[in-house]
């Protein structure tokens, strides 16, 4: 019965090619601008790293006391959201988590070995030898540091893919020489192409996306000895003293920072030390002191841009319309048919078979209207840069699952687009029908 249904319908469509023109128009256009925003949502709002996020935590304390908070513009008045220099070395030196580093962004100049080759300035990060497990980072040669290196402030590194092509044309560079600001630094390991987003674990200092891979790491300890000065974002509550070294003895807060914790009862008693630890560095106030999960921190520090919320309401918005001005070509289109209707119903045929009819009429509609909306999709998906920034934009894909998402869509949206117009088409009195013709 399916290919007599889809048989008629497709004779209807055809006896108004304009009309149905229309309609496949229509639902294309509402279908591909909401697939469009949703491929930036999903984008920007996924876990960067599902299978771990909730086992790790970004501690927050107020170094900064009361008379700071009264100027907070947070809801909850909490602490700054990154840490000053000495609560993060004091931090990693009582190392109560199973892993945790100490963050900081930096961005030096590389200086390749040909001296024909002009200098590169890369992005990066100083940080921990258990930054690397802590965040399952994936290599391709090598691997991290040790915990002696960062005691003894080793001058090793480890390099990205790209920087890696740039500086020594891919391959295996473990072992070898890359000057980074003047000094030597030894390769001890080349990451996989690896380029999480939101960028999990510093989104204060990268704002959550870069469209970029890291391109170097350095021992946190080697970094601040070498005087790698801070690229990221600083507050401060009290004008700093001069120089890299004033920010490290101020109460600066630049310095990410996060903790691995497998289970709630390592959380807790994370929780708990955190606490003390406030209480004793800051006697004059109350603790105020925050761990927040990785899933909460990117939701507190709203990494999902505000932007691609809006567009996605507009968006569905659109389609709304769209489906109510399909229901309406339909509801027109099947009442113009109720002679026929009125016959077929007098001939013995139920409802039922009224409404596996025009339903199926209706998902043809929508099978037409998902394939142009496939193209407009993709045509979408290629311009978001025109509206969206670089980074972002980027970050939106057209892949299987958002094709076959666009096209269930499309067809779920004609048949209930059609539902109305066929509930009043079932509802024809065969007698009125009869009488009339």
């Amino acid at each position: 019965m399916f290919a007599y249904y889809l048989d008629l319908g497709l004779r209807s469509l055809k006896r108004s090619p304009g009309l149905t023109a229309l309609m496949v128009l229509t639902l294309a256009f509402g279908v591909a601008a909401s697939m469009t925003a949703w491929s930036v949502f999903r984008a920007v709002s996924g876990d960067p790293i599902p299978w771990k996020s909730s086992q790790l935590y970004v501690p927050q304390i107020d170094m900064w006391g009361p008379q700071a908070q009264d100027s907070n513009p947070d809801s909850d008045k909490g602490p700054p959201d990154a840490l000053d220099y000495n609560d993060a070395v004091a931090l990693m030196r009582d190392h109560r988590a199973k892993l945790q580093s100490a963050i900081y962004q930096i961005g030096p100049a590389v200086v390749p070995a040909d001296a024909a080759r002009h200098p590169i300035n890369t992005d990066g990060h100083a940080v921990f030898s258990e930054f690397f497990p802590m965040v399952d980072a994936p290599f391709q040669y090598g691997s991290g540091w040790t915990a002696a290196d960062d005691e003894h402030r080793a001058p090793v590194a480890v390099i990205g893919s790209k920087l890696n092509a740039k500086v020594f044309d891919g391959g295996n560079s473990v072992g070898k020489t890359i000057n980074v600001d003047g000094r030597d630094y030894r390769v001890v390991g080349v990451l996989d192409d690896w380029n999480p987003q939101p960028r999990f674990f510093d989104v204060v200092n990268t704002g959550g996306f870069a469209s970029e891979g890291e391109g170097l790491f350095l021992p946190f300890n080697t970094a601040i000895a070498a005087g790698i000065s801070n690229n990221g974002n600083t507050n401060c509550n009290a004008v700093p003293d001069a120089g890299f070294e004033g920010l490290q003895r101020s109460s600066c807060v630049w310095i990410a920072y996060m903790a691995q914790l497998d289970d709630t009862a390592a959380a807790t008693a994370y929780r708990n030390y955190l606490e003390g630890f406030a209480r004793t560095r800051y006697p004059d106030w109350a603790p105020n002191v925050r761990l927040r999960s990785l899933p909460e921190w990117l939701d507190h520090e709203h990494v999902v841009p505000s932007d691609t919320k809006v567009s996605l309401l507009i968006a569905l918005g659109l389609l709304l319309v769209c489906l109510v001005n399909t229901a309406g070509l339909l509801l027109a289109k099947f009442l113009r048919r109720s002679p026929e209707i009125g016959v077929r119903r007098a001939l013995g045929a139920p409802r039922a078979a009224i409404y596996a009819q025009f339903l199926t009429e209706g998902a043809t509609i929508g099978v037409a209207g998902g394939v142009l909306g496939l193209v407009l999709t993709g045509v979408g998906v290629a311009s978001v840069g025109l509206v969206l920034p670089r980074d972002i934009a980027n970050l939106a894909r057209l892949d299987v699952s958002l094709l076959f998402t666009t096209l269930i869509v499309a067809v779920l949206a004609a048949v209930l687009a059609a539902l109305y117009p066929t509930f009043r088409a079932a509802r024809v009195q065969p007698a009125w029908q009869l009488k009339s013709n």
